[in-house]
């Protein structure tokens, strides 16, 4: 993989107004180049020490030797890649995803210069063997005097991202900042930053377990983004997601106690010790030494969480105090709290302390009560092409930032900022919002929309047909249709002499017109209107009235309802006409079509449709291209079900319940003939026989209440003697008749089981239903003809168990 160029910055805030301490020259890159800064790059194949500065760019020369508007320095012998590089534009870092050039709590940095990169030295430089690439910028500078003590401090932010490299800590890739006197290093302001290990490194250097807790305590937080580089510590390569990445955290320190004396301040970026491991980090400088300052906003939105921070001081003590009425939601022993303002300004005060610095600082807060976005008025209707609508914001608190507009395809800024906007000449229904903010701390918020609904130009569009002829009298059949318009009908107009227009009344704003009872030729148009714009005229049409009659008739019924199974009297009397047919003729019982020898003349037909049914009569009168159509519905209601239940025998004196059934809801019942019945207007009365009769059959009505019928009949075998089960003793599978084998049931109450066994004792049919027997076949395949056992056990309605045993004969 090409290696990803990673970049150690240092920022630095535009100037601001002159101070009484200024900072050194460029020590911010706002010159964006190193003019002002020694740079070095190296090998740590000795372990990280002043040796490494192998390559040496001085501050009194240009490149290549120089830092004189350099903007950047290769890695040591990779020429091909930048180690040191200055940054004016903001990105994101690949691993991290943090910009590279950061706005902390307020705090807006604009420049950068980057120590690092993702190469390695293993394979690059020196064979690759030993020793990472090494590479730092410092800034010497005398501290000016002060005749009163007064801090001279520097703050810096930085971030950086470090490859894990599993060796003992004192080898891992690491950055540092190291603040030195003529004399020693100021170790308050010195800190070095890396991934630390439990130093359990095997003798090959690699191995030590990474001290996951304390790294994520540090701030360190492992990439979703592997190596770009392949694992040096494999031979088969790869790459290891172990990548982890901090940050942007500020830092401050006061060189006050070294007033006129001359200082070092440097900032390095360096790989594993090994080589085989990369490291980059970021830094950036504020625009001011005079002293602590507080980040956060001067005036603070009431009820609104906001933050408060100053630059953290290494083994620092902080302490925080704020306006009475506000709610302090963190602790006060950070260099950050978070608090809810109350509606009563103030000072908020910091102070930090360490073994080197001690650090005040207050601010002057005022507070504004929250953003109310306001109502928009100013919904409206225009025209497209040359129109203006005007919106107004009212109800808000808060300065308008700026207007919004959607025409369907998602939000798009508007660069005004006051309390109403003019819409002009728009081409599309658009919507408006007003964007507020009371202040910097307030959230940002949207007022109510507006709608400005815009119309498209009228189009008249076409009447089809543009020719058409009718008949006298003609009130039906003759349509004109409006097609192609841009907006809705506001009336059809006709015309008889192509100069005079007069609107149809009543007035007709449908699509399609039909031509009812001219008394001359006629001329016909429409005017169409879109919203508000103007309106337009359609096409005309011209209508022919012919010297013959239309046909005339009168239908009976129109509609009708009907019970399934029944007719329909369908019925025309035709006072005007000369022939007629009929669509749907299968279900009629007279003529499809005929002549009309005379008028009046009246068609009685005969409709038995089993379903609803459209019947279409056309009917013509010589002379006139154009038929009268009249329609017939026909409703049929569904059919009744009715079950009676099966066929039954009975012994006399055996009560006999009969269930009848129906596919409708709420139908009544009725019996015929009501012989021996309990009650024969119910659908499950008792039948009990006496000797006179052998056998009856019963007819059930169901009755709907919408009238409709339908009926079943059931038989009833009696049998004069005792209960008993009467099983056949042959069978013929396939046949006509006698293809079924089951036992028949006279005064059996219930059946507890019918069984058949083959020749081998196997169970070839068992069930305990009354309903059912054996079709000759196991498992759907066909039995062979032969000689099967049967055993049978039922109950009779006295209680008695009847049990038979016997033989049945299969023949094919």
């Amino acid at each position: 993989m090409k290696s990803l160029l990673g970049i150690l910055c240092v920022f630095w805030g535009l100037p601001t107004l002159a101070q009484s301490q200024a900072c050194p020259l460029n020590i911010n890159f706002n010159q964006s180049a190193l003019t002002h800064w020694y740079a070095y790059t190296g090998n740590n194949a000795n372990g990280d020490n002043p040796g490494d500065e192998l390559d040496s760019f001085l501050t009194t020369l240009p490149p290549p030797n120089g830092t004189i508007g350099a903007t950047a320095i290769p890695e040591y012998q990779l020429p091909s890649v930048n180690g040191i590089h200055i940054i004016t534009a903001s990105s994101s870092d690949y691993f991290g995803g943090f910009p590279t050039i950061p706005t902390i709590n307020g705090y807006k940095y604009f420049y950068s210069v980057c120590l690092g990169s993702t190469s390695i030295s293993r394979g690059n430089a020196n064979g690759g063997n030993s020793g990472g690439y090494v590479r730092g910028i410092r800034y010497t500078f005398t501290v000016p005097t002060s005749p009163t003590p007064q801090p001279y401090t520097m703050t810096y932010a930085y971030a950086m991202v470090l490859e894990n490299g599993t060796h003992n800590s004192d080898e891992q890739p690491l950055f540092s900042a190291t603040l030195t006197t003529a004399d020693s290093v100021v170790t308050c302001a010195s800190p070095k930053y890396f991934l630390p290990t439990n130093n359990d490194a095997a003798n090959g250097g690699t191995g030590a377990e990474l001290d996951t807790a304390v790294a994520e305590a540090e701030g360190f937080t492992v990439s979703k983004f592997p190596s770009v580089n392949s694992n040096p510590n494999s031979a088969t390569g790869g790459h290891l997601y172990d990548v982890w990445w901090k940050g942007w955290t500020e830092v401050t320190f006061d060189l006050s106690p070294y007033r006129g004396q001359t200082v070092v301040l440097t900032f390095e970026a360096d790989n594993c010790v090994p080589g085989g491991h990369f490291a980059y980090a970021y830094v950036a400088l504020r625009n001011t030494c005079a002293g602590l300052l507080i980040s956060g906003d001067t005036v603070a939105c009431t009820n609104t969480e906001l933050t408060y921070s100053v630059p953290s001081l290494a083994g620092a003590t902080y302490s925080w105090s704020v306006p009475a009425d506000w709610a302090l939601n963190s602790g006060t022993n950070n260099n950050i709290i978070n608090v809810t303002p109350g509606v009563d300004p103030g000072k908020i005060i910091a102070s930090e302390a360490n073994s080197c610095a001690n650090l005040h600082d207050t601010i002057l807060v005022t507070t504004a009560p929250p953003t109310i976005p306001g109502s928009l008025l100013g919904n409206n209707e225009v025209c497209t092409g040359t129109n203006a609508s005007t919106l107004s914001l009212s109800g808000n608190r808060g300065s308008i930032l700026n207007w919004v507009y959607n025409t369907g395809g998602g939000w798009l800024p508007l660069p005004d900022t006051i309390n109403s906007y003019l819409a002009q000449n728009l081409t599309a229904t658009t919507t408006f919002a007003a964007v507020v903010q009371n202040g910097e701390s307030c959230a940002v918020d949207t007022s109510t929309v507006a709608l400005v609904k815009v119309d498209p130009l009228s189009v008249g569009g076409t009447l089809s047909p543009l020719e058409t002829e009718v008949c006298i009298g003609q009130n039906k059949g003759a349509f004109l249709n409006l097609g192609g318009a841009v907006g809705e009908p506001v009336t059809w107009q006709s015309s008889t002499d192509d100069i005079n227009w007069t609107d149809l009344t009543p007035t007709d704003t449908s699509h399609t017109y039909g031509i009812n009872n001219i008394t001359g030729n006629t001329e016909y148009r429409v005017i169409v209107q879109s919203g508000v714009c103007p309106q337009a005229i359609s096409t005309e049409a011209n209508v022919a009235l012919l010297p013959v009659d239309f046909p005339v008739a009168n239908i009976d019924p129109a509609d009708t309802l009907i019970c399934y199974g029944t007719k329909a009297n369908l019925n025309a009397d035709i006072t005007i006409g000369t022939s007629f047919s009929w669509d749907a003729t299968g279900t009629l019982t007279g003529p499809a079509s005929g002549s009309i020898p005379a008028t009046p003349y009246t068609l009685n037909e005969v409709a038995a449709p089993d379903s609803t049914t459209m019947y279409i009569l056309t009917m013509m009168n010589t002379g006139c291209p154009n038929p009268l159509v009249d329609t017939f519905l026909v409703r049929v209601y569904p059919p009744i079900i009715v079950h009676a239940g099966n066929d039954t025998n009975v012994v006399i004196g055996q009560p006999l319940q009969f269930n009848a059934s129906s596919n409708d809801i709420g139908d009544t019942f009725t019996w015929t003939p009501a012989t021996d019945l309990s009650n024969p207007d119910i659908p499950n009365p008792i039948g009990v026989y006496t000797a006179e009769i052998d056998t009856i059959r019963y007819i059930v009505t169901a009755t709907a209440s919408n009238g409709c019928t339908g009926d079943a009949g059931v038989t009833v075998h009696v049998f004069t003697t005792l209960p008993d089960i009467f099983v056949p003793t042959g069978f013929t599978p396939g046949l006509g008749i006698d293809n079924i084998f089951r036992p028949i049931l006279v005064g059996i109450s219930s059946l507890q089981f019918f069984r058949v066994y083959n020749r081998y004792g196997q169970l070839v049919y068992t069930t305990n239903s009354t309903e059912t027997g054996w079709d000759g076949r196991v498992n759907g395949q066909p039995q062979p003809a032969a000689a099967y056992v049967w055993e049978v056990e039922g109950t009779s309605y006295l209680g008695k168990v009847i049990f038979k045993k016997g033989t049945v004969v299969l023949m094919r």
